[in-house]
């Protein structure tokens, strides 16, 4: 469904915010299917569990931009800025 959206959408995104797991594909592998469409398109992955398992068991890469869930509006609008921002 991301995937699809994305597509009819493209132009207008500039980041993604994706889940680590989800139902069909994890979201590492929603990612490398946009990347291919859009190779400069910038994302923030987010999980209840923590990024070093997540990155442990293969479902995030390393130096990727990673929340945790719960997250406060405030720390995720910082997040989002500091994606955008290149930083």
């Amino acid at each position: 469904e991301a995937i699809r959206r994305f597509k009819e959408h493209k132009e207008g995104i500039d980041l993604l915010f994706l889940d680590v797991i989800l139902p069909k594909m994890n979201g590492n592998a929603v990612y490398d299917e946009i990347k291919k469409m859009k190779p400069d398109i910038r994302a923030i992955f987010s999980s209840g569990y923590t990024s070093d398992i997540l990155t442990d068991k293969g479902f995030i890469k390393e130096g990727v931009s990673f929340i945790s869930k719960p997250v406060s509006p405030h720390a995720l609008m910082g997040k989002i800025r500091d994606v955008l921002d290149g930083r």
